[in-house]
């Protein structure tokens, strides 16, 4: 099997810009003292992305995008969202999730 010096490039290179940007933060600012309030709100960038990439998919349908408040993962994200904010487990919190779907699927 031969691998042409193309794909190789690619590989590299795909490898390069995904170890870079996670690198340079860690090499400049690992030595350093951070304040307070950039440590909490770093903290809260994951939320932020999760937040962005699932609302709009549990609060709107078709093409161009309109809202439905009446979707059944809309109503299934929110009991499972409370049990994660008072139980902090990811695996009850799946498995909440997952059951509250299947039932509400075969409800629909």
């Amino acid at each position: 099997m031969t691998v042409h010096t193309g794909y190789l490039w690619i590989v590299l290179g795909m490898g390069l810009v995904t170890y870079l940007p996670r690198w340079f933060p860690l090499f400049f600012l690992a030595r350093r003292n951070l304040p307070q309030w950039l440590i909490e709100w770093l903290d809260l960038i994951p939320a932020a992305i999760l937040s962005a990439l699932l609302v709009p998919e549990l609060i709107t349908v078709g093409t161009p995008r309109h809202l439905v408040l009446w979707r059944p993962e809309l109503w299934v994200a929110l009991p499972t969202f409370i049990f994660a904010l008072k139980t902090k487990s990811l695996g009850g919190t799946v498995v909440v999730g997952m059951v509250l779907f299947w039932a509400v699927q075969k409800v629909m």
